[in-house]
């Protein structure tokens, strides 16, 4: 993870994927949970902060659970943005729309709570309302992404629709972010994913874009499933975190 985060921070790639096990997204600063035993994305922020000279790192969590861990790392910073998209209620219990931050990091966490069965069109549109304006007026020195692939419709452990090519779709915006924000530095993180093909798929899809390659390998299609609405979410967010 450090590897990859020196390398982008210093120039010496355009960007990376880190492809840790085990994930790390729960893991807190005090304890290993679900599956996580240390927090990779948030060791690589810090770093990136304290050695590396990025004063402002946004971390963007599309994995299906809420990053708890992550959060609680950074709840009180004001230099790191969290935001965090993930199937709500679930696993672990976090990632309220009212959970945003303390202290001087009040603001500086957004959580997106998604009702069960939201896919390519809630997700496309929860970026272009909220993450893109939120990233812009936040203006990050290095992006990071914590990039689990069980929000795809064929994870065994949770209930969203997300298919490959809407996977594709947000790996693209953040990579366009960072072009547009922070000199193309960006750092992908894996998380979870639970279906192997899906799984697979979503590294190499993460793989093609960073390389600035069209191509997208989705073997598995899209669901067929009707998307809940999610506009009063998004309404709630916008509001709540001033991004109207």
């Amino acid at each position: 993870m450090l590897r990859a985060v020196d390398a982008v921070a210093r120039g010496a790639a355009q960007n990376a994927l880190a492809l840790v096990r085990p994930p790390g997204h729960h893991a807190t600063p005090r304890q290993a949970m679900g599956f996580c035993l240390l927090n990779n994305v948030a060791i690589g922020a810090r770093y990136a902060q304290r050695a590396l000279g990025m004063a402002r790192v946004l971390i963007v969590d599309y994995d299906v659970h809420h990053g708890n861990g992550t959060q609680d790392a950074f709840y009180d910073d004001p230099d790191v943005l969290f935001i965090s998209t993930h199937q709500y209620p679930f696993y672990p219990g976090t990632g309220a729309l009212h959970e945003t931050g303390i202290g001087a990091g009040e603001g500086a966490t957004i959580n997106i709570p998604l009702r069960a069965g939201v896919g390519d069109a809630g997700y496309a549109q929860v970026y272009a309302d909220v993450v893109w304006p939120a990233a812009r007026r936040f203006a990050p020195d290095l992006i990071m992404v914590s990039a689990g692939f069980d929000a795809h419709w064929a994870d065994p452990l949770a209930n969203m629709q997300l298919s490959l090519h809407g996977y594709a779709h947000l790996t693209r915006e953040l990579v366009a972010m960072a072009g547009e924000l922070c000199a193309g530095r960006i750092v992908f993180a894996l998380e979870g994913g639970y279906n192997h093909d899906a799984l697979g798929n979503g590294v190499l899809n993460v793989c093609y874009t960073l390389l600035g390659r069209d191509e997208i390998a989705d073997p598995l299609g899209a669901s067929d499933w009707l998307e809940p609405s999610i506009e009063k979410v998004v309404d709630d967010v916008r509001k709540l975190h001033k991004l109207v």
